[in-house]
């Protein structure tokens, strides 16, 4: 007889850990399964073993910085020191989530997960389960390529598990993860160059501050190629020739290593949806607002398996997770609010955005909007950073409406602007905080 479940997982990341947990607290029988270690891509693969590796650099950076400003000496990244410093945080991240879910009463399995009907599942080596409930979280995964030669593209987990650091390296898209390695290898001694389709890079964010980040850059000797369509991958001696089209004309880049930067798309496409009548959209699992599959009412989805208004984002894939969980226990609808969401390139320095782009604003009518150069600020002066600036955006009634920021340790004060924009704060209020001085915060007040 077929087991029958009040709710099983498929995906063991941040939106679906959270979702288990919430559901298995309250008294469901739960089950979790993924065919990767538990811990998702952020903790394992993203997000976090990224900072672990962005420390290195970061360091790197500023003992530059302040060369000959009473700093002396060369600071250098040893690669398979770094990489242990990394796996100092990510090796025990599957054990510890396993550890923590059946602490929670949750079932933890392992093996690929597909529907065979509308109601249950197959997860290889363990037989069919039937369910009440299903979650699918399953993530994101690079988008596939299919030029000549796509296969001698290493991807974003292959890159943060390199046992020694090539001389070159050519990352092909302009996007989060291109920009943030980038930034990673260069300090770390390899020529680096990027190569994007588009005139313009990082289109999420405010233009005037992707500039500032373009020009820090080439400061780090990061070479950036706009406007470029990959044609193929050749086999170069020991390495790789990237060949590309631009303007009707090929150029060639050689590496001894080319990644994949050129975006991610929902990771949905080994479950069999269609066994299980689940529509998709944009690549994603098809929901409503509430994050209910439109198709298949027992089915839910959450994070980026989910074909839902929120951005690909850690932050977003617990909130998602867990209203999913409330929405299935109560039988309710409850819709997310992604009213306030940050969103960070964690190049060196970092660029950040909240709220809407300066374009955005300017369509909803009058608004006031202050863009300052920080870099002569005591904040970068003491740094020795060179280039810095802020965009604030407000609307009427004086709410800050966007704010967008490039600069050290930025990624921590737009969490600030995050909850004025979340509490409708308006710029006074925010102005009015007192801030321990000096600090980044005390600088808030001359933003705006």
């Amino acid at each position: 007889m077929t087991e029958t479940l009040d709710l099983i997982v498929i995906g063991a990341g941040m939106a679906g850990i959270n979702a288990a947990r919430k559901c298995a607290k309250a008294g469901w029988s739960v089950a979790i399964v993924d065919a990767l270690p538990y811990g998702g891509t952020c903790a394992l693969r993203g997000c976090d073993p990224k900072k672990m590796l962005r420390a290195g650099a970061e360091a790197v950076d500023a003992a530059r910085l302040l060369s000959g400003k009473g700093v002396v000496g060369e600071t250098r990244i040893d690669w398979p020191a770094l990489m242990k410093h990394k796996e100092s945080f990510t090796d025990p991240v599957p054990e510890n989530m396993e550890a923590g879910l059946k602490k929670a009463g949750v079932r933890t399995l392992h093996g690929r997960a597909r529907f065979v009907a509308k109601d249950r599942i197959d997860i290889a080596g363990h037989g069919e389960i039937a369910f009440r409930h299903a979650l699918i979280a399953t993530g994101a995964k690079p988008r596939p390529l299919d030029f000549a030669g796509a296969d001698r593209l290493i991807n974003s987990t292959d890159f943060l598990n390199l046992e020694e650091l090539p001389r070159r390296i050519v990352f092909v898209g302009g996007g989060y993860v291109s920009f943030e390695f980038a930034h990673i290898a260069a300090r770390a001694g390899a020529e680096v160059t990027i190569l994007d389709r588009g005139a313009r890079q990082l289109k999420m964010f405010d233009p005037d501050l992707v500039d500032m980040l373009l020009a820090r850059s080439r400061d780090a000797g990061i070479t950036i190629v706009p406007e470029v369509t990959p044609d193929r991958i050749e086999g170069a001696g020991a390495g790789h020739r990237v060949i590309v089209s631009q303007d009707g004309k090929e150029r060639g880049f050689d590496a001894d290593l080319v990644v994949h930067g050129a975006g991610r798309v929902p990771a949905v496409d080994k479950l069999d949806l269609d066994a299980a009548g689940i529509a998709t959209e944009d690549g994603g699992v098809k929901v409503t607002p509430w994050l209910q599959s439109t198709s298949n009412p027992r089915v839910f989805a959450a994070g980026d398996a989910a074909a839902s208004p929120g951005k690909p984002l850690t932050p977003v894939a617990v909130f998602e997770g867990k209203i999913a969980a409330s929405n299935m226990l109560k039988d309710k609808r409850t819709e997310p609010d992604y009213t306030g969401v940050p969103s960070v390139v964690f190049t060196i320095p970092e660029l950040a955005r909240v709220g809407m782009l300066e374009e955005e604003a300017r369509k909803t009518g009058k608004v006031e909007v202050t863009f300052t150069d920080t870099s002569g600020w005591f904040s970068q002066k003491r740094l020795g950073e060179t280039r810095a600036g802020v965009k604030i955006i407000i609307g009427p009634e004086g709410r800050i409406l966007g704010a967008h920021m490039f600069g050290p340790h930025y990624a921590e004060l737009i969490n600030f602007f995050s909850l004025a924009i979340k509490l409708g704060l308006s710029a006074g209020q925010l102005k009015s905080m007192p801030a321990a001085y000096p600090t980044g915060a005390s600088d808030i007040g001359s933003m705006f």
